[in-house]
């Protein structure tokens, strides 16, 4: 295994409308008890669910027309809320791969960094007209270029926005700490062997 360089996402994308989406609705607390991340995917957005279910308005996540995405197109101040990192965890594990909307909060920006999902954002006019065209076209291709600092879908292109140090971390794969401990791991395990705690006393 090596680092992991995330140039770019494409795909399908799952449009997801409204400000203020907390970590709460993105995974309730109850699915916070278990020692590893396995399995929270099927538990994104878990309340918001049930409440639609039913209804002639069911949960985006619940639209078969939206089965597949890779990317998720929100909106203003996503991931607002408690810190918990199993939010970004539970979106990645369902299959999206980059995250484009108006403003995310900083703790669940840096969360999904850690584990490679792109959160970048565009105007509210750029995604107000991704999340429309995609409603049009669910099987509508979305491009989301790290390198290039774009998003193209269709007619549609727009700049992207990310700080300059996380999109060069994507590029390089230095994001990915555990390849990175791979790449490297004769020098790792020559070091290991020094430390008294690692190689007993």
């Amino acid at each position: 295994m090596s680092a992991t360089t995330i140039t770019h996402v494409a795909g399908t994308a799952l449009p997801l409308p409204g400000d203020d989406v907390d970590t709460d609705r993105i995974i309730p607390a109850r699915f916070l008890v278990s020692v590893t991340f396995e399995g929270l995917e099927k538990h994104v957005f878990a309340d918001d669910r049930v409440a639609r279910k039913g209804t002639a308005s069911p949960h985006p996540f619940d639209e078969p027309a939206f089965e597949g995405a890779s990317v998720l197109l929100v909106n203003r101040n996503f991931g607002c809320g408690s810190s918990r990192e199993h939010a970004p965890q539970a979106i990645r594990r369902r299959g999206i791969r980059a995250v484009v909307g108006e403003s995310f909060s900083e703790i669940f920006f840096g969360n999904s960094v850690a584990i490679g999902l792109p959160c970048v954002t565009a105007s509210h006019e750029a995604v107000r007209a991704l999340q429309e065209a995609v409603l049009r076209d669910p099987r509508l291709r979305v491009v989301v270029d790290l390198a290039k600092r774009s998003i193209r879908a269709g007619t549609i292109s727009s700049p992207i926005t990310l700080p300059d140090a996380v999109r060069e971390v994507f590029l390089s794969g230095s994001w990915d700490a555990t390849g990175l401990l791979l790449d490297r791991f004769d020098e790792v395990e020559a070091v290991a062997k020094k430390l008294p705690y690692v190689s007993g006393f």
